[in-house]
Order: structure tokens, then C-alpha cells, then sequence
């Protein structure tokens, strides 16, 4: 009984002994939950003016609006919609032309003509397809037209839409929007300043001023008049053109001229729908459509239609015309 009770003890202690001196059991894993993905933060809108900076297509307009002192303006809180010209639509204008207007004497009419490409507000492309007309900063209209799909301000091409700015909407054109001209200048562009600055009319300028018809054609109006060209002149036989400018014969110069002239803004468009008009010398001319050209008294051909002007219409054609006797 001793012996069974010490062999008892003895086995007791050498377990004891053994599970002291076996390895610490691995603890289980504990679960840790994945961290959240952390959101690509969206790239920060630039301003219009920064915008146009890193396009690289608008350095002249860039320079244009600093020149203007209209940085400031366009940097501002808007919204804005600008439709900006590129280099190249700038490049398209008369030589000499940008030169002259980023002198400082030039700055009101630069600063106009940049204005005129500003709208207030943010419009978008599908927006604008929207409208016929948009009052620009400088309060202007601009029309806007879509044709084949295309959309034009009035003659520029929106190429490029929907450049969004931290403050507007950026619309690319391919030329340069010009302001109307004021209505006192407007009163200026008569059909004989017209006549005048064109080069192709010297002699029908010639003729009014023997005439003594300057002022009537340059008087309110509305006129269309039916322009022959130098080289019509020219086609009389010899020695015509000499007699008429004769003071004797100031009448006669005086009844043909007005033989070209109509009473009324006569378009295009409007001219083909007639067979006749009187005009001021108090005949009538007959008009006749062949082959989708207008004839003048059946032989008479007119070459150039609608150079509108601030008292009418010049239409240009290809010889005189002499009044039935």
C-alpha cells in the first residue's frame, strides 16, 4: 500500500514535470478587418484664365486679356462662359491687326472685342444648340445658329465644347468675334462709301459725282443698286464714257445712273422672285432667272449679290445698263 501510493506520487510529479516543460500552445488568430480604400481624391478645376494658360492653343488670347487688364475679371467667381479664339483664328485676322490693338492707345477697343467673347453664366454646348441669340458681357448679342450639325457664333465655329473651369465653361471657336459697329459709325458706311472703299467701281463713283447724285445715294434711303464694275465701263464702245461725263450731257449720265437704282433694300433672294422692277428713273428692268444666274434686261448678268450697306443693297453686275428710249 506504501509502495502503490509513492509509485502514485512519483507518476503525478513526472506529469507535472512534462506538461511544465511542454511548449506554449499557439493562440488562435485573431480576425483584424481590412482598412478602408482610401477615394482618389478628383483633380481641382483651374480657373479660365489658368485653363487657358496650360491649353498652349491660346497665347494671343491670353496675352489680349492682359494687355485688357481683364485677368482680374476672368479669374473672378463667375460663372463665366468663354468662347476664346485660338492662335490661329487670331492669325486669320488682317495683318497688323493684333499688333494694333495690344497698343495701350487701343486698350476701350480691345477690351470691347474680348467682352463680346464673354457670357455670363455657365452655359453648356447642349444648352447653347438651344438658343438663337446670347447677350455677351459687353451687351451685345452674338447669334447662334446651328447648320449641318455645326454649331456657329455668328460666323465662328465652335470646334471644341465644354472645357469646364473652376469658374465657367470654355467653348473653342475657330475666329474672332467683332463687336457691331456703333450706329454713328454705321451712318458712314453709305452705298457710296461702300462703292468707294471696294476699288472695283471707280468709274460709277466717277459718274455720281458728275451726276450730282452723291448725296442722294448716300441719303437715308433704302436703295439697291445695280453696281456695274469698272471693266463694264470699260466695255462701252470707245469714246461713250468720255461723252457722258461731258457737263452738256449731265441728263443723260444722270438717267442711265438712275436706271440702275430701285426704291427699297431689294435681297437677293427676294429679286429672284420678280420678273421686273421699276426703278428711280421711273422705267422698268426685267429680271429673268437662267440656270440659276439673274439676268438684267435678258443680257445683263448679276455677279455679286447683297454687299449690304447702313442705306441699302449693292448688287454687282457685269455690264451697263441703258434705259429703253
Amino acid at each position: 500500500m506504501k509502495r502503490f501510493s509513492m509509485f502514485t506520487i512519483l507518476m503525478v510529479v513526472t506529469s507535472l514535470i512534462l506538461a511544465a516543460c511542454a511548449p506554449a500552445a499557439t493562440p488562435a488568430p485573431t480576425a483584424t478587418q481590412a482598412p478602408e480604400p482610401t477615394a482618389t481624391p478628383e483633380p481641382m478645376l483651374k480657373d479660365i484664365v489658368d485653363t487657358a494658360v496650360a491649353d498652349g492653343r491660346f497665347t494671343t488670347l491670353v496675352a489680349a486679356v492682359g494687355a485688357a487688364e481683364l485677368v482680374d475679371t476672368l479669374k473672378g467667381e463667375g460663372p463665366f462662359t468663354v468662347f476664346a479664339p485660338t492662335d490661329d483664328a487670331f492669325a486669320a485676322l488682317p495683318a497688323g491687326t493684333v499688333d494694333e490693338l495690344l497698343k495701350p492707345e487701343n486698350k476701350q477697343q480691345l477690351t470691347d472685342i474680348l467682352l463680346y467673347h464673354v457670357v455670363s453664366g455657365k452655359v453648356m454646348a447642349a444648352d447653347v444648340t438651344a438658343l438663337t441669340s446670347a447677350t455677351t458681357v459687353l451687351g451685345k448679342d452674338v447669334a447662334i445658329k446651328v447648320d449641318m450639325g455645326n454649331v456657329y457664333i455668328n460666323e465662328a465655329k465652335v470646334i471644341i465644347t465644354d472645357i469646364e473651369t473652376s469658374n465657367g465653361v470654355i467653348h473653342v471657336i475657330d475666329a474672332v468675334l467683332l463687336p457691331p459697329a456703333e450706329d454713328a459709325a454705321m451712318e458712314t458706311n453709305t452705298i457710296v462709301d461702300i462703292a468707294v472703299a471696294d476699288g472695283r467701281f471707280t468709274t460709277l463713283v466717277a459718274a455720281l459725282g458728275a451726276a450730282e447724285l452723291v448725296e442722294t445715294l448716300s441719303g437715308e434711303g433704302p436703295f439697291t443698286v445695280f453696281a456695274p464694275t469698272d471693266d463694264a465701263f470699260a466695255a462701252l464702245p470707245a469714246g461713250t464714257l468720255d461723252s457722258l461725263l461731258l457737263p452738256e450731257n449731265k441728263q443723260q449720265l444722270t438717267d442711265i445712273l438712275l436706271y440702275h437704282v430701285v426704291s427699297g433694300k431689294v435681297m437677293a433672294a427676294d429679286v429672284v422672285t420678280l420678273t421686273s422692277a421699276t426703278t428711280v428713273l421711273g422705267k422698268d428692268v426685267t429680271i429673268t432667272v437662267k440656270d440659276g444666274n439673274v439676268f438684267l434686261s435678258d443680257t445683263v448678268q448679276v455677279i455679286i449679290t447683297d454687299i449690304e450697306a447702313s442705306n441699302g443693297v449693292i448688287h454687282v453686275i457685269d455690264a451697263v445698263l441703258l434705259p429703253p428710249q
